[in-house]
């Protein structure tokens, strides 16, 4: 057991380690992680592709804004346009008995996807003749290895989707389709992936986390006395914001109800900014599982941004569904089993209630209130030197 006297440094450093990350690493997860959707078809003598690839990677990748006046023309894409295409396809192979097929790409073209404006490359790749090709991807691998390839194959046999990241960037292309559960396993993966890298919606589950050790009494946050209820109370928050978000993130993937992408996004850096506030000036002080249904409800209209650009088949979008939000659950579940027993263990001290929360909370609201402005106004911020 660790002594009163020489608890002091845990939650300090708690604090600092929080600091530092924040700080440090917030700027590059200010908008919706980084994608690609290609669409494979095949054809006589090979395979056509469509690749959409999102404008903020490639300027990140190769520098296309040659004014810097933080939007991209269409005449400074235009001039870029052959070092686009040749970055991209130095990213993607196929091969058929080992030998690559030959890719003969056409005019670029744009396009608007909920988060933003994409290049879309249409793409002929021609193979020989064989029963086995493999794709290999590999793109903005080595400089985020949080983007992901939404891949969607469409065949005589039915139309297959595939998540690629660095642990999986290869596919047999002509294999027998995926089962269905196979699909579920994978958008189980990717929910987790989801949650961990979303740093929005996980500082709006820890702004929710941070006072369920303690509770609100003449003006002060107190120590809560035992386990049971710290449990419930958290059992009650992660509930509601699940049952939230799934609910939007179901009607917006069937395309019940559809909202603008910026408002999306700024509304969720909107709810962080409100949940910290709360652990500062509180307002709702008990049945805290209300505040996060209300404000989770738009977390799921965020979570719905990957799979509605995807477009998903209609066979398998019940098993993406519930794969994906049952993946983001899991993930949740992981950071809550986390968080929770190392704030009980500290929530006694001092520096805890007067110091890691206030001005844990003051920190993630700042963060929060910084992305609203990023994304409301389209602005590109610099902190500590980081582009966003």
């Amino acid at each position: 057991m660790i002594e009163k006297s020489n608890r002091w440094w845990v939650p300090l450093t708690l604090l600092v380690t929080l600091a530092l990350l924040l700080l440090g690493a917030f700027p590059a997860f200010a908008h919706k992680p980084s994608d690609s959707y290609l669409h494979l078809t095949p054809h006589q003598g090979g395979w056509q592709a469509r690749w959409d690839i999102a404008l903020r990677d490639l300027e990140y990748a190769l520098g296309l804004d040659r004014d810097g006046d933080s939007a991209i023309t269409w005449g400074e894409l235009q001039a870029q346009e052959g070092a686009v295409v040749n970055y991209a396809l130095e990213h993607l192979s196929l091969r058929a008995s080992d030998v690559a097929c030959a890719p003969r790409p056409g005019a670029m073209q744009v396009v608007q996807h909920s988060d933003g404006a994409y290049a879309v490359l249409d793409v002929a790749l021609d193979c020989l003749a064989a029963k086995v090709v493999t794709l290999d991807y590999r793109l903005f691998f080595a400089l985020d290895p949080s983007h992901r390839g939404l891949l969607q194959v469409n065949q005589p046999t039915g139309v297959t989707t595939v998540v690629l990241s660095p642990g999986q960037a290869q596919y047999v292309l002509n294999a027998a389709p995926i089962s269905g559960w196979r699909s579920f396993i994978s958008y189980w993966e990717e929910g987790v992936w989801h949650i961990w890298i979303g740093f929005d919606h996980l500082l709006f589950l820890l702004a929710l986390l941070l006072p369920t050790v303690l509770w609100w009494e003449n003006g002060h946050w107190r120590p809560a006395v035992a386990l049971r209820p710290v449990v419930l109370e958290t059992a009650g928050i992660v509930t509601a914001f699940t049952l939230a978000h799934s609910l939007t993130l179901s009607l917006a993937v069937l395309e019940v109800v559809n909202l603008p992408s910026r408002l999306v996004e700024s509304t969720i850096a909107f709810t962080v900014v409100l949940a910290a506030l709360n652990n500062l000036f509180p307002l709702v002080k008990t049945q805290r599982w209300a505040l996060a249904f209300t404000l989770g409800l738009i977390h799921g209209f965020g979570f719905a941004s990957v799979l509605q650009d995807l477009g998903l088949p209609s066979d398998i979008l019940a098993l993406a569904l519930a794969g994906f939000n049952l993946g983001v659950e899991t993930g949740q579940l992981t950071i809550v089993a986390i968080v929770l027993p190392f704030a009980f263990l500290v929530r006694r001290t001092w520096l805890y209630r007067r110091l890691a929360l206030p001005l844990g909370s003051a920190i993630v609201a700042a963060v929060g209130l910084i992305w609203c402005l990023e994304r409301g106004l389209n602005l590109n911020l610099w902190i500590l030197g980081v582009r966003s």
